[in-house]
């Protein structure tokens, strides 16, 4: 994982801090100067995989309060961009906080717009950070952590001024609903406790004066100011800070903020720098100054952070999911396991079963085969109830008919009878299975039939036993001899057409 550092910026030197689980150690302190620069760099190129923040705390920042319509998206993003170039002109490090919007009809927007103003001041410092190539998280300014601490401590958000000490300046911050509203850096004159005691009361009273006249407060109105200092110069600022009827003073004990924010190791005096660099490392705000080229390598690293996390994630998954597999996998070996004991125990109980059974005169093999001829002959048997019954059907529908014969066998039939033609040396073959039953009869219509009624009377008898699909019907012998070249006439031959005129069919039904 990369580690968190922390550079703090004044108006004379940088110093770089390493952060890790929250305990802060000094890195070094870099003078502005080439040399200090020049270190400055080697000290970041060392250090190239770790993930820096920028606090700033100078003098040449500015904080205005403006108003605006109610906008969204790119429309408010351009008219913040139009008022902090007119406001701040020239200024790279520019950033707005959003003060609420006001209750009337329009419910334009109150902005505050902040911008760190020397140039010259950052650049070396900037351009050591991209010549090394190191992830930058932002460029934070020192007044706008103050909200946060007073949330933390637990403050009620309501106007007030916030006074603490770092790098020989005394910072003097106005709150008001738990925003930043303005903020001022002086310098420290005199660093003893007494001096400390003394700047407090005057700058406060002079911050006081300062927000009646631009009335951002009334003249009237109290206002309390909370003050960080270490509990050695608690006697000193209490002597000296004297409430009055506008301006109260209350002390903000450091060792107890540095323990209220989880901060490990605790200021040995009222110099607030390690306890704003903390809440930095640990709730860094909303706002930051660094645009997006200066910050193009923090989202290079955001987004190597986001891949290697959705890699990890993945290699998790299929870890439990390689898991689970050989989990199921030495379940199902235990449960085939299980069945061949249970198989060996079936069959050991079968081999005793078996060697109470009388011996048998022939072997396993050979009763083997008998069984399975004996299956044969009993698929290959027929019996002829299927095709007598079919015939019985049909002749059930043609009362005129005597039946004389039936000739019932299995296999091939007989080749019929004068029923292939003059030109046909071979009867076409027909299957080897099946059965088939060839019937002999005659039809007895009466005096007054003539050949046409007896040769309808058959067709129907035919056409009856070919409406069964299974059964496949051949002529063999007609009541009349008919061909194509000789006519059927009502007269001809009288006395012969009054006998019985026999017919022979063949009925067979394929096996399957």
């Amino acid at each position: 994982m990369n580690e968190r550092r922390l550079i703090y910026l004044s108006g004379h030197q940088v110093s770089v801090f390493r952060w890790h689980a929250g305990v802060l150690t000094d890195e070094g302190s870099f003078d502005d100067s080439e040399a200090g620069q020049r270190a400055f760099s080697g000290h970041l190129l060392r250090r190239s995989k770790s993930i820096f923040s920028l606090l700033a705390n100078v003098s040449e920042e500015g904080f205005q309060i403006e108003t605006i319509p109610f906008l969204r998206g790119d429309d408010r993003r351009a008219i913040i961009a139009r008022k902090l170039g007119q406001l701040f002109f020239n200024a790279r490090l520019t950033t707005s906080l959003s003060l609420g919007h006001q209750k009337s009809r329009r419910k334009d927007e109150r902005v505050m717009l902040a911008a760190l103003t020397n140039n010259e001041l950052f650049a070396p410092w900037l351009n050591a950070i991209a010549s090394a190539e190191v992830a930058l998280a932002g460029i934070y300014s020192l007044p706008l952590l103050g909200p946060l601490l007073l949330k933390k401590l637990g403050v009620p958000p309501e106007p007030c001024l916030l006074l603490s000490i770092q790098d020989q300046s005394v910072r003097q911050s106005y709150l008001e609903n738990g925003e930043l509203h303005f903020s001022r850096l002086t310098p420290l004159q005199n660093s003893s406790i007494g001096g400390i005691a003394q700047t407090f009361s005057a700058e406060a009273a002079k911050l006081q004066q300062y927000l009646v006249s631009q009335r951002l407060i009334g003249r009237k109105q109290p206002i309390v100011a909370y003050l960080l200092a270490h509990a050695n110069a608690r006697k000193a600022i209490e002597s000296t800070c004297r409430d009055s009827d506008t301006l109260s003073f209350t002390i903000l004990d450091i060792e107890d903020c540095a323990r209220t924010c989880s901060l490990k190791a605790l200021p040995a005096n009222t110099h607030c720098e390690p306890l704003f660099l903390h809440l930095l490392a640990t709730d860094p705000p909303r706002y930051q100054f660094a645009n997006d080229e200066q910050r193009h390598d923090y989202h290079l690293w955001l987004l190597h952070s986001a891949l290697r996390g959705s890699g990890a994630v993945l290699l998790m998954g299929c870890l439990l999911l390689s898991g689970k597999q050989i989990v199921d996998a030495h379940r199902l070996n235990q449960e085939v396991a299980a069945l061949g004991a249970e198989t060996g125990l079936a069959r050991q109980r079968y081999a005793e079963i078996v060697k109470t059974f009388p011996p048998i005169p022939t072997t396993n093999e050979a009763l083997r085969q008998v069984i399975n001829r004996y299956v044969e002959l009993e698929k290959s048997s027929a019996s002829p109830d299927f095709l007598y019954r079919e015939i019985s059907h049909a002749l059930d529908r043609v009362p005129s008919v005597e039946l004389e014969s039936i000739d019932w066998r299995v296999g091939d039939p007989q080749p019929a009878r004068g029923a292939a033609t003059a030109g046909a040396a071979n009867p076409e073959p027909r299957p080897a299975d099946g059965e088939t039953a060839v019937f002999q009869g005659t039809l007895r219509l009466g005096s007054d039939s003539n050949p046409r009624q007896v040769l309808a009377v058959f067709n129907h008898l035919v056409d009856a036993l070919k409406s069964n699909p299974k059964l496949q019907v051949e002529v063999q012998q007609q009541p009349f001899d008919v061909q194509s070249g000789k006519s059927l006439k009502g007269g001809d031959a009288a006395v012969d057409e009054q006998q019985p005129r026999a017919f022979k069919v063949q009925v067979r039904r394929a096996a399957g």
